[in-house]
């Protein structure tokens, strides 16, 4: 079956300097040969540090950041230029990291929900019933229209940015750490929400994040990203009982856990996240890496299939045990 988006071996460079400085500066290599498919009524979760590229790779998906190499199909079409882009984005919705933040504090949420329409020039019979639809889609009564940015709750901010997401009837939406800065007891309305949603428009997720916790809950397959490669991919019930990168089983590792006698400082990240300006030789994490051996820091590994949909980029795939 055909996926929904396909992306193969995308690469971003972006210029240092900017513009003015002498000979344009160097480019320096954002993301590097990144591969992934996302079917249809799929969620796949993309998790990383952050500066690991998560946020880019979405931008490149939505033709927002150019790419330098690889390609992009979305339905089965090729998108190669500009142009090629606006139908992604009729098809495709952006839920934003900082959700109030997004909202122009000069409309109203009435106006906020249905400006996807007059964006895609699209007309609308009677726009206060269906920006009422759209609040009601996500729990949200009529009266809410008439508000402004500043007088919503946190809870209340993400609910309007997933009505505002769905008003094109999109079948890809990004989300951007939906959860961000949300009390547990609002994360879990509003990750039930997203599930409600998607199993009654058949939506497909990208979901980009921090929190393990969430992607364990809401994610058919996961994909790993460390500073700008593509470590780890594979289903999300797999990954988390044998992760076989050390940086996944790190990741996994931190989740914090109500028994301090659980937790694995074995398997901590040691040291901080490289500059993309001087990337390490070999595997580029081998300079935090507890099983790091030589070949490490001379070679980089290549990505190898260990079996249906599960890929690591790692000279050593260890199968993880059962003490964490």
């Amino acid at each position: 079956m055909t996926p929904l988006l396909s992306i193969a071996g995308i690469c971003v460079d972006l210029q240092s300097g900017g513009w003015l400085s002498p000979g344009g500066g160097a480019r320096i290599n954002i993301l590097s040969d990144i591969s992934l498919d996302l079917a249809g009524g799929e969620t796949l979760g993309l998790v990383g540090e952050s500066g690991s590229g998560k946020t880019t790779l979405a931008r490149a998906v939505l033709g927002l950041q150019p790419t330098s190499a690889g390609t992009i199909r979305f339905k089965g079409a090729d998108l190669c230029g500009p142009a090629d882009f606006h139908a992604i984005r009729r098809s495709t919705a952006l839920m934003f990291q900082d959700a109030a933040a997004s909202l122009s504090p000069r409309m109203t949420v009435g106006q906020a929900v249905i400006e996807p329409f007059a964006i895609h020039h699209e007309s609308v019979a009677d726009r206060r019933a269906k920006a009422a639809e759209l609040l009601a889609e996500v729990g949200l009564p009529p009266e809410m229209a008439a508000r402004f940015p500043h007088e919503l709750s946190g809870g209340q901010a993400r609910r309007v940015g997933v009505a505002r997401a769905l008003a094109l009837k999109p079948a890809l939406v990004i989300a951007d750490e939906p959860t961000a800065g949300l009390d547990v007891s609002v994360q879990a309305e509003i990750l039930n929400l997203m599930a409600d949603l998607k199993d009654r428009h058949g939506l497909s997720y990208l979901i980009i994040t921090h929190n393990l916790a969430l992607v364990r809950h809401v994610a058919d397959r996961i994909a790993v990203l460390y500073l700008g490669r593509l470590v780890e991919t594979g289903p999300t019930r797999q990954i988390f009982a044998a992760p076989r990168h050390p940086y996944t089983r790190s990741l996994i590792a931190a989740e914090p856990k109500p028994d301090p006698r659980r937790r694995r400082r074995d398997l901590a990240i040691k040291g901080e996240i490289p500059s993309i300006l001087r990337r390490p030789q070999g595997c580029e994490f081998h300079t935090r890496c507890p099983v790091a051996k030589d070949i490490c820091r001379s070679a980089a590994p290549a990505l190898q299939a260990l079996g249906p949909g599960h890929s690591v980029r790692c000279h050593f795939p260890e199968t993880h045990d059962k003490g964490g």
